[in-house]
């Protein structure tokens, strides 16, 4: 056949067996297009197996125990993929479901039983030695959880009074001592395998080194490696396939990168593919390297200003219902760009019909409800008393007199039928030689019987009997420029009075917010005056320390705003940041602030319980031992109506019954106003552009991202479309 084809083209002429070549090459190109074309038209890219994602975090590296992931969310994101509990959260239903068991709830919500699925296997199995699941490790998990030498009390708490009875090799029951129907949410804890932790006492668990920095767990990935280089710590986890996955993961290896800093994460960004957390530039921004496509997300948190009800300076709900409408939370918003206000700790609960909106005016009406008042304004009242005083009865002295010390205030009156023994400050009165019917005496300064003293004195006009026939308030000054203050406040009185009976000149006309307290004296306000501090009628000021922490950095921002509102309301405040975190959190044990400014997480449940209960007050204790570490209730909260609220809701499982028993609760701190509510955290996640797939749902936490971790990938590849294989490829040629 070569040959014949060999002989066939000599036939030809030499050009033209150019025009044959160029002839067939066209032919060929033409046919590939149209192959490449119907390839195009008829297939779809879906994801395939393969390929690494490279994670970047900034914190710091721990053991990898799922017991001890609460206080490190760079842990949690390792932990939830080498460990898998029970139960998990599902993003997309908001709901708990089955994960490593599967779970029924007797009738009476006391009784939970897990049964375990077919073929689970711990990652360190083969095929000569196969480590399954057993019930044997779920017992291990939880009943060391409720040890008393176990090292984290916040964790031991979620199990008190909760019994757990192994039934058989694969199911395990947890009987309650009470419905609680947010109890599955335990269930999401990772399961540990006994044979890893044997020997190994609870109280040293934390000591555990060589098998929390070598895991094996039964989740959708396994540990491989821990690397130490010179800019990061490096974790790579390799993916375990498990038989009762719905969906395989692409995936083939998780590596993440543990840096100290983000300016050191971002000088490595070349070789990462996702960002953990993205933190805000200075203008409230995320700042995402370019390359990176970002997604927002918020977590069931809430940030605010937790009032200690212990203080009782604070005791007054008149008092945090001032500060609470004194407080423009959109400001805030402004300032750190979070778009997410809330106004209640119960986000289950609509915020629509929130009553106390950002109200300056209503505000200070609060606040003097709460007799805090402003010193201008009882500078006046006290003035006002006194002038009233003075202008009532016979005796008429001038309210202030400048006299130094040895002289004499002269001071005359008229009273009809002046008798032996009439008296004026404790000094007889003389009949006047020049004025008839009328009397003088002189009031001297010299520390003697009668003397007017430096500052206020009260003048008696009393009778023989000693009965007062009239008084009048004199305040006496040897410093004349003491004197033209005052000279200069009794002025403004006088057009105070006018004022508001409409005598003044529009033009001249006072109300008591125009003027300023300056050295003890009334005058008018200036444009540059700032708001003086509220004060009670003992003349103690109202004074208020915000601590926070110095972490994250915005805190410190917020702190600062809000004292800045509350100035303007008339509070003298102090922001208290520790440099040292210690300190810091030995304070909020100790409760030993006025006001907190700190967040709270509720989890998948939105469970306010141990916030907000009065179980969770810290008692007042001098030994350090005795201090409660899962003491939650920040504001010292107590409320017989909302502890019967929450514990309704806890024991309800009909959602219709638990939200209108949140609904009930929200008014209830609303009226109580424990602490003012301020906004949820926005976080941010950035991903190269070569990872697809990624939906991250309605988050609990921030490693939950990983819960959609199966549909990630970074490789595709083309199928042909439901009917169409490549003998369609003539059809179609003729259709086209």
């Amino acid at each position: 056949m070569s040959v014949f084809l060999f002989r066939l083209v000599r036939f030809f002429a030499r050009w033209e067996r150019w025009v044959l070549g160029v002839l067939l090459l066209l032919f060929l190109s033409s046919f590939s297009i149209l192959l490449v074309r119907f390839h195009e038209q008829n297939t779809a890219r879906v994801p395939s197996s393969g390929g690494t994602y490279i994670e970047g975090s900034v914190g710091e590296l721990r053991l990898l125990i799922p017991w001890f992931t609460v206080t490190n969310d760079v842990n949690r994101d390792i932990v939830s993929l080498l460990f898998s509990g029970l139960l998990r959260y599902n993003p997309t239903t908001r709901k708990i479901e089955d994960d490593l068991a599967s779970l029924s709830v007797s009738a009476d919500g006391r009784v939970y039983t897990c049964t375990l699925k077919d073929g689970l296997l711990w990652h360190d199995s083969t095929e000569e030695n196969p480590h399954p699941v057993t019930a044997d490790d779920v017992l291990f998990t939880f009943t060391t959880v409720q040890d008393s030498q176990f090292p984290n009390g916040l964790l031991r708490q979620n199990f008190r009074g909760v019994s757990v009875v192994p039934i058989d090799g694969r199911t395990v029951q947890f009987r309650l001592e009470k419905p609680y129907s947010f109890f599955p949410s335990n269930l999401t804890l990772g399961i540990l395998p006994r044979r890893s932790f044997d020997g190994i006492p609870p109280k040293k668990l934390l000591q555990a080194v060589d098998v929390g920095l070598q895991p094996i767990g039964a989740g959708p990935y396994r540990f491989k490696s821990l690397v130490q280089t010179e800019l990061s710590t490096e974790v790579t986890l390799e993916r375990f396939p498990r038989s009762f996955d719905h969906a395989s993961y692409y995936l083939d290896r998780i590596v993440f990168r543990i840096f100290p800093s983000y300016a050191i994460l971002l000088s490595d960004v070349g070789n990462i593919d996702g960002i953990r957390l993205v933190p805000r530039g200075d203008n409230g921004e995320f700042a995402v390297p370019r390359r990176f496509q970002m997604v927002r997300y918020t977590l069931p948190q809430y940030v605010a200003l937790f009032f200690n009800l212990d203080r009782d300076v604070l005791s007054d709900p008149k008092l945090r219902l001032g500060l609470q409408l004194g407080t423009n939370k959109k400001d805030i918003q402004n300032a750190l760009g979070e778009p997410m206000i809330v106004d209640t700790p119960f986000l289950a609960v609509s915020n629509d019909d929130w009553r106390y909106q950002y109200d300056p005016a209503a505000a200070q009406g609060a606040l003097f409800a709460s007799e805090w008042y402003y010193p201008e304004k009882l500078r006046l009242q006290k003035l006002l008393e006194e002038r009233e005083a003075n202008d009532v009865g016979i005796l008429r002295i001038h309210p202030v007199v400048f006299l130094d010390t040895g002289a004499l205030l002269t001071v005359t009156g008229a009273l009809k039928g002046i008798a032996p023994g009439f008296r004026l400050n404790g000094l007889s009165l003389e009949r006047s030689q020049t004025l008839s019917g009328s009397w003088i005496t002189r009031l001297p300064t010299d520390a003697s019987t009668g003397s007017l003293q430096l500052g206020n004195n009260f003048v008696r006009l009393t009778d023989a009997k000693g009965r007062v026939l009239d008084s009048a308030y004199v305040w006496r000054t040897a410093d004349a420029e003491a004197y033209r203050r005052a000279s200069e406040e009794q002025r403004l009185v006088q057009l105070f009075l006018a004022s508001r009976i409409g005598e003044a000149p529009p033009e001249h006309r006072i109300t008591v917010v125009e003027l300023a307290m300056e050295r003890g004296f009334l005058r008018r306000r200036r444009p540059d005056d700032i708001v003086a501090p509220r004060v009670n009628r003992r003349g103690k000021r109202l004074s208020l320390s915000i601590l926070t922490s110095d972490s994250p950095p915005q805190y410190r921002r917020i702190a600062e705003s809000v004292a800045e509102q509350w100035k303007k309301l008339g509070v003298d405040v102090a922001v208290d940041v520790p440099d040292d975190r210690s300190i810091f959190e030995e304070r909020l044990l100790r409760r030993d602030y006025d006001v907190l400014l700190f967040g709270q997480s509720l989890l998948d449940n939105l469970d306010g319980y141990s916030y907000w209960h009065s179980s969770g007050i810290q008692k007042h204790t001098v030994s350090r031992t005795d201090i409660r570490l899962d003491a939650y209730n920040l504001s010292q909260y107590a409320s017989f109506e909302a502890d019967t609220l929450l514990e309704s809701v806890r024991g309800r499982s009909a959602e219709r019954e638990q939200y209108a028993a949140l609904r009930k609760l929200r008014d209830v701190l609303a009226k109580d106003v424990p602490a003012i509510f301020l906004y949820s955290p926005q976080y941010a996640f950035a991903y190269s552009k070569a990872l697809r797939g990624v939906v991250l749902g309605d988050l609990s936490l921030h490693s939950d991202r990983f819960l959609s971790l199966a549909q990630w990938y970074v490789k595709e590849r083309r199928v042909f479309l439901d009917g169409v294989h490549w003998f369609s490829f003539i059809p179609w040629l003729f259709r086209l």
